[in-house]
């Protein structure tokens, strides 16, 4: 049984960068380092491996990794964000702490089951703090939802829409 999540891990261009982010800046603390000399294939590397603990015990972690090519590029919303819960205290004082400090700071967007706002790590990823509103449990019960009915609609209509292509 899966118990949870442990960590994500994304590359960083600077681990130094990375971490004046999310420690400084998100209040995520630096929780533990690996170095890592040579990799499971036998190659050797210089890479350094970082952990910032979110408070359920998880963690969101970096791979500094100079020796390999990776295209850093800012990131939309659709195609990689990182989301993390707050309470909405902290997501008022996190939107104006984002505003002064000239970090790109969007939102606070309303989601009807979630309110959130977005900004922009150094590494190019959209970083989302959401905090969830009054309805949000009904609307993620899959029992109230019909969760699986809209997606089986959106298969069929996809198939269909590939078929006509």
């Amino acid at each position: 049984m899966i118990k949870g999540l442990y960590h994500n891990a994304y590359r960083c261009r600077s681990s130094e960068e990375t971490r004046r982010f999310y420690e400084e800046f998100l209040g995520l603390p630096l929780a533990g380092t690996l170095e890592i000399k040579e990799t499971k294939s036998g190659r050797k590397t210089e890479t350094l491996h970082t952990f910032y603990r979110l408070g359920d015990g998880s963690y969101l972690a970096f791979f500094e990794a100079p020796d390999m090519p990776f295209e850093f590029k800012a990131q939309h919303d659709y195609d990689l964000h990182i989301a993390l819960e707050v309470d909405r205290p902290t997501l008022n004082a996190m939107f104006a702490k984002g505003k002064a400090a000239g970090i790109e700071t969007r939102g606070v967007s309303d989601h009807a089951f979630i309110h959130s706002i977005y900004f922009r790590d150094p590494n190019g990823y959209v970083i989302e703090l959401t905090t969830k509103t009054a309805g949000h449990d009904r609307a993620m019960d899959p029992e109230l939802n019909g969760a699986r009915a809209k997606l089986d609609r959106w298969t069929k209509a996809r198939g269909a829409a590939a078929t006509a292509a």
